[in-house]
């Protein structure tokens, strides 16, 4: 039997979000039964070396175009349409965020499936209609965005997967029991939609220089430097430290005793936050505001989500974790990551992935 061929396009490797988990789906895949290659539109990005070390095919090449002009955009879907035929691809599996439609023309064009993974919550205008009225099939990573396409009956929810024996606790240290300091980190790329400045209003509420934050993202940006300027103004210089971008966020989640994720709702919100995953697979107790993404994934913990925006409620979910024993906060990790384990696995996500390849195929 011959090799499904299939294409993963993502813009770039830039965030190692959903990088990483276009890497671990790639990774996973039975190679015995598919051939895979990558199209992305730089070699930019930290992450772009683990890519290029899988060792599969990657294509520096636009596989979108802008609409407009409008009179010249046959002929340049024409050219994504030629670079799809000459590669005999059987699908193509788009990772990308926005809501462009030229790539998914050109690949029905072209005769192959064209499928999407739904990441951000964004939706409403024609050209997500359009982008979706022309894939095969939609996969949408949590129940909200079910409701996105009511008339589409090739959708299915697939939640985006992590490798758990990557992110353990057990590969570092066991963090020192010291009841002198409370760890807290972030981990996000540092726009103004992600709320940061709900999370330091809160510390500085509880007015407890024991506790200390650390942030993880690129500060250097405008957001970056009202973040920055705010601790200045609240006198919090001490318990805040920005560290920019970390290619490996977990021996700063292991060493933390609490990781919150503190996301306005509004804008583009979350999709399903890997950084969130990640930190309960690393055994640590997590709180997240009460919004899309971020409500499915913690679903069975609805204690551990507080309302978006509100620092006064998100202090006193500090508190409440701060209070505890360093035993009942172990518990509480350990708790977080065995039900990671059980609904974000790995190898499910790889086996679903598979099984919709194979059911699309069939339907050809």
């Amino acid at each position: 039997m011959s090799k499904l061929k299939i294409l993963y396009t993502i813009p770039n490797f830039d965030t190692a979000g959903s990088g990483k988990v276009l890497y671990d789906l790639v990774k996973g895949l039975d190679k015995g039964l598919y051939e895979v290659e990558i199209a992305c539109s730089s070699n930019r990005g930290a992450f772009f070396k683990e890519i290029e070390s899988l060792g599969v095919p990657i294509h520096i090449v636009e596989t979108t175009t802008p609409y407009r002009p409008y009179l010249t955009l046959l002929p340049r879907i024409k050219r994504i349409r030629k670079f799809i035929n000459e590669n005999k691809y059987d699908i193509v599996h788009s990772w990308h965020w926005s809501s462009d439609w030229t790539e998914a023309l050109a690949t029905r064009w072209a005769g192959v499936k064209w499928i999407y993974t739904k990441k951000a919550m964004s939706w409403g205008n024609r050209h997500w209609k359009i982008r979706s009225y022309l894939a095969s099939f939609i996969i949408t990573i949590n129940d909200e965005m079910r409701s996105y396409f009511p008339r589409k009956k090739c959708q299915r929810l697939i939640p985006l997967g992590i490798d758990t024996d990557f992110y353990n606790p057990n590969h570092f240290p066991e963090k020192s029991n010291s009841v002198e300091v409370f760890n807290i980190i972030t981990v996000a790329n540092l726009v103004p939609v992600k709320g940061v400045e709900v999370l330091i209003k809160a510390i500085k509420k509880l007015n407890d220089a024991a506790i200390k934050l650390t942030v993880l993202g690129d500060n250097a940006n405008e957001y970056g430097s009202y973040l920055a300027s705010l601790c200045k103004d609240l006198n919090m210089e001490q318990q805040v430290e920005f560290l920019g971008k970390k290619s490996d966020v977990r021996p700063y989640i292991t060493a933390s005793d609490l990781y919150i994720i503190p996301t306005l709702n509004e804008g583009r919100k979350e999709g399903m936050p890997m950084a969130l995953v990640e930190a309960m697979c690393m055994a640590v107790p997590v709180l997240g505001s009460n919004i899309s993404g971020i409500n499915y994934v913690l679903k069975d913990f609805k204690n551990l989500l507080f309302e978006a925006g509100n620092e006064i409620l998100l202090s006193q979910k500090i508190l409440d974790l701060k209070i505890l024993s360093e035993a009942e906060r172990k518990k509480l990790g350990n708790e977080l990551r065995e039900y990671v384990k059980a609904n974000f696995n790995y190898k499910k996500f790889i086996e679903a992935h598979q099984k919709l390849y194979k059911k699309l195929m069939k339907s050809k």
